[in-house]
């Protein structure tokens, strides 16, 4: 049996991954000259369970909407209206009543997910500068710890344990945050932090090393000419992935949400150690190794546009510098990457309408972490078809 994969970013890596897993030799199909040159190129390098909370708030709709007449917003909407864009928002304010049963199953696939990974990083003896260190929440208010407290109920009947700490607990686990205060803190241990791209690339070489991949470098503009050669195909395209479905006649509605992050470079003694999310602000921010740290955020609906914007990028390093006055800052590398991104923040992984053609994609902000729990699950379902 002749089997593709058509994506070499986080998703399309991991499907591979648990195809060869099943005795598959895979034909892996990236149209970039490397794997996870795209959306999993430098992401905010968090595998975290507790950022699973769905976006579909009529909150979150007002703050987006309120953008419009803002340059300083972590949500930015552009006004044009375009088809998908309005289709897209329609479902996604649709989905609003379901937020606490999306949050909780996002939770329970996560949980999942992470511990995939662990058990691909220890099999596999894969180097993706691993920070198994948990993730810090922060909340500056009142208002703000009451909402972290009914999404922790959530998260508790996930069975993800997110636990509330002292200023005193927050600083002996991260010294670099010393004298700062907060309304609240929350850490999940079982979180981790790593490079995505290291991730991608070292599996992929591995795979390719023992013969169970070939990597070919082509674009695919079109699934049924594809089905001539390969009996089965996975999509795993992220934003390409809704074109590429139209061309077997399956509507994929998914909507590219930009995200910035900025690499800091030699961040010196003071950067910190464990990952932290700052909810308000929509920032991440997570040390990959010794001499790096990435800080990302930010959510734009702006179609298919990855300029990086100097506007956008200036929030992220000015975040940096407030949080940690004494950081190093001299060396910044920027940049954008569009999320796939469905209007109820559920990844798509399934068979299509075309019985040879499987989707695996649709992960929005949580590509990173939700992508090894959806690619096995699609592949054991192609299994047992």
């Amino acid at each position: 049996m002749k089997v593709a994969v058509i994506g070499a970013g986080i998703t399309g890596v991991t499907t591979t991954y648990f195809l060869t897993q099943k005795g598959f030799k895979v034909d892996l199909i990236e149209s970039r000259r490397y794997p996870a040159m795209a959306t999993s190129y430098a992401n905010g390098g968090q595998l975290s369970a507790s950022n699973s909370e769905a976006w579909n708030s009529w909150h979150n709709t007002l703050y987006g909407i309120k953008s419009i007449f803002s340059n300083n917003s972590s949500v930015i909407l552009n006004p044009k209206p375009t088809l998908s864009k309005i289709i897209w928002l329609m479902n996604f304010i649709s989905a609003i009543k379901y937020k606490n049963k999306i949050t909780q199953q996002t939770c329970k696939m996560a949980i999942d997910s992470v511990n995939l990974y662990a058990q691909i990083a220890k099999k596999e003896k894969i180097k993706f500068d691993l920070y198994d260190k948990g993730i810090l929440h922060f909340y500056f208010n009142k208002k703000q710890t009451e909402h972290a407290l009914e999404v922790n109920k959530l998260y508790n009947q996930a069975g993800l344990n997110r636990v509330r700490i002292t200023h005193d607990e927050l600083y002996t686990l991260e010294p670099s945050l010393m004298g700062r205060k907060f309304d609240s803190v929350f850490f999940t241990k079982s979180d981790k932090s790593g490079d995505i791209h290291s991730f991608c690339n070292n599996l992929v070489i591995k795979l390719l090393n023992e013969n169970k991949v070939k990597l070919i470098n082509k674009e695919v503009t079109d699934l049924r000419k594809e089905l001539k050669e390969y009996d089965n195909i996975f999509l795993c395209a992220g934003v390409g992935s809704r074109k590429l479905a139209k061309s077997i006649g399956e509507f994929l509605n998914i909507y590219p949400v930009k995200g910035y992050s900025i690499t800091v470079n030699n961040p010196g003694a003071n950067a910190p150690k464990v990952s932290l999310l700052d909810d308000e602000k929509k920032i991440v921010c997570s040390r990959l190794g010794e001499k790096r740290l990435r800080i990302a955020g930010l959510a734009e609906l702006n179609g298919y546009n990855l300029d990086i914007i100097q506007k956008r990028i200036r929030p992220l390093i000015f975040w940096c510098n407030k949080m940690f006055p004494d950081i190093n800052t001299k060396d910044v590398k920027p940049w954008a990457g569009l999320r796939p991104m469905t209007p109820n923040m559920l990844p798509i992984f399934k068979k299509s309408i075309e019985k040879r053609v499987w989707i695996n994609t649709g992960h929005g902000h949580l590509g990173w972490t939700l992508s090894a729990y959806t690619a096995n699950s699609v592949v054991n379902s192609f299994i047992t078809e």
